[in-house]
């Protein structure tokens, strides 16, 4: 297994593809595979890119954190591993969630390395009750399938999701609770006393090409904070989807692969 020492962490990752590198992080609690499950179709047919998927300490196959106890600590981690694995190369940062939050983490430290970036469902404001958030509803139900699941198993995925059917259920199974059901509670409940920054970010502008992939029903981040700084992005895409949650990847996945690809078209073509 493949893990870069840092002097905070053991961080495990995968290693794909050849080409510009492109750091994928993923939100609080699951781990690489809910970035790896919803990018790789992505790149089945685009050449060029070398895929960095890694898992946050607490999460995942990580390994050796216990001296990580801040937000503040766990962005020096990613930037460790950044400088030991693409050290002097510039750089492509997707975010999901709490990734996303580390990511503009990343832009404030070293921003004239980042080509480009790009935001799924990302946490601007650190604490939940600062956030303008919808309440929490579903808006399509497989009462047939729902009816296949344990009880269980239909309240943890009708508390996350808005779209309730098969393909959704084995997605997010997949790439959202598998790495849930692993991750270090004790040592994330510590890092929640400090998720937010000690220091301000957002606080420049990221001139290159950039996406924000918003959910109409995330009820977790929202989406209207992110438009506070959209004047940050004025290179940037800023997409609120319908019938989409915190998990707009599976959601809405056809038009996610566009958007993405889109974007990376945008990062291909850019010129100063």
């Amino acid at each position: 297994m493949p893990y870069c020492k840092v002097a905070n962490a053991d961080i495990y990752y995968e290693d794909l593809g050849t080409g510009k590198p492109i750091i994928m992080i993923h939100g609080f609690t699951p781990d690489h595979r809910l970035m790896h499950g919803c990018m790789e179709s992505i790149f089945s047919d685009r050449n060029g890119w070398r895929r960095i998927y890694i898992d946050l300490p607490g999460m995942g196959k990580t390994r050796d954190y216990d001296n990580i106890h801040n937000s503040d600590e766990m962005l020096d981690a990613v930037l460790s591993l950044i400088e030991s694995l693409i050290k002097d190369q510039t750089f492509l940062l997707i975010g999901e969630s709490y990734g996303g939050y580390l990511a503009r983490g990343i832009l404030a430290k070293q921003k004239e390395r980042v080509e480009g970036a790009a935001f799924i469902c990302p946490v601007i404001l650190p604490h939940h009750e600062d956030r303008i958030v919808p309440n929490h509803a579903v808006l399509h139900r497989d009462n047939g399938f729902l009816a296949t699941l344990t009880e269980e198993e239909v309240t943890d995925f009708s508390s996350n999701q808005v779209v309730l059917d098969e393909y959704n259920w084995c997605r997010y199974k997949n790439e959202v609770l598998a790495g849930c059901q692993i991750a270090d509670d004790h040592f994330l409940a510590t890092i929640k006393k400090q998720y937010g920054f000690s220091f301000r970010i957002d606080q420049m502008e990221f001139e290159k090409p950039s996406i924000f992939l918003l959910g109409k029903q995330d009820s977790v981040v929202g989406y209207k904070d992110a438009f506070e700084i959209l004047e940050k992005f004025p290179r940037g895409t800023f997409a609120v989807l319908d019938r989409a949650g915190h998990n707009l990847q599976i959601e809405q996945a056809q038009v996610f692969n566009s958007l993405i690809s889109e974007w990376l078209d945008r990062v291909e073509s850019y010129q100063v």
